[in-house]
């Protein structure tokens, strides 16, 4: 479902992501491990051409890096949730709005719109706070909504980045059951992270980063 050829990526001289060959198959959970600037960020930025690979290819779907045109990246996103560390809110629209968005950009018709908002609500546990200010939101409840905007459009893979790394601990073992639990309907998941702990509880692949490049792979 999910496969990178060689891939290399670069920040003017600096090196990225190096050599890069991974395959991520249809349900599965994977965790990519590796100190601070091991490039588990730039990998999964890659996969949604956040970053350009110099080197190699990756195949999403029907979408190949390579012959990708500019007009195609917006479909090829569809295919890809995306769970930040900071959430990345706005601020000035309420905890509906910041869903809708994502399918406004998507061009779901709006009769459709309203139905999916609030049946992920739900799944959320949420759909009471649907009028609220990202203010008035924890921090477990706006990892929720970003969670939500990140399935609304039924993505094959969600990619993760550091998704528990401003909850304290009990809250990280939630949002980790939330997303357990989408990647058991099928959904692959991509996490980076730093929490140990986190495999220990949601058993999936372990991959360890170093200097860009993946140095192990544990099942």
């Amino acid at each position: 479902m999910v496969q990178l050829f060689n891939i290399s990526v670069k920040y003017g001289d600096q090196i990225g992501i190096k050599g890069i060959n991974l395959e991520v198959n249809k349900g599965e959970l994977v965790y990519i491990f590796g100190p601070s600037g091991a490039g588990q960020s730039t990998l999964l930025r890659t996969l949604y051409l956040d970053l350009i690979p110099c080197e190699g290819h990756f195949i999403v779907d029907k979408y190949n890096s390579l012959y990708i045109n500019k007009s195609d990246i917006p479909f090829l996103r569809r295919k890809i949730g995306i769970v930040f560390q900071d959430f990345m809110l706005l601020e000035d629209r309420n905890v509906y709005d910041n869903i809708d968005i994502v399918l406004e950009i998507s061009k779901t018709p709006g009769k459709d719109r309203k139905r999916k908002i609030m049946k992920t609500l739900v799944e959320m546990g949420l759909s009471h706070k649907m009028n609220r200010m990202p203010a008035e939101l924890s921090g477990g409840e706006k990892q929720r909504i970003g969670i939500a905007r990140a399935v609304i459009n039924e993505p094959l893979i969600i990619l993760a980045d550091e998704p528990t790394g401003n909850l304290d601990s009990q809250t990280a073992v939630e949002i980790l059951s939330i997303i357990k639990n989408i990647n058991e309907k099928g959904t692959a998941v991509m996490i980076a992270t730093h929490n140990h702990e986190l495999p220990k509880k949601f058993p999936g692949r372990i991959i360890k980063m170093d200097k860009g490049e993946i140095v192990s792979t544990k099942y």
